[in-house]
């Protein structure tokens, strides 16, 4: 679908704690076309609200609550999509920016 939202000059960002050199193989692996951020001292994730505490099993971490955000052409928060599950969320996030126009 990055060729849908390149067509409305969307730019797609991908922000992880995780090292470079691990979204390196990510990128390649999986043949990315979009820029994957790493944000290992979690600035960013920490900004945007989504370095969190999780909880599985009974033991409590930190880490990343998947969230897309969606950014108009003045740099304002148009769209939060809390907890993304992947089944039609592009469909969905493509449907919002024609609707940014």
């Amino acid at each position: 679908m990055h060729a849908a939202f390149a067509d409305l000059n969307t730019v797609i960002l991908g922000v992880s704690p995780d090292p470079v050199k691990k979204h390196e193989k990510f990128i390649s692996k999986y043949e990315l076309p979009f820029i994957l951020l790493a944000d290992e001292e979690h600035t960013v994730l920490e900004q945007y609200g989504v370095w969190k505490e999780k909880n599985m099993y009974g033991k409590k971490y930190m880490g990343v609550e998947r969230t897309t955000f969606l950014i108009d052409k003045d740099g304002n928060i148009a769209k939060i999509y809390p907890k993304v599950k992947v089944a039609g969320h592009v469909d969905q996030v493509l449907e919002d920016v024609k609707a940014l126009g």
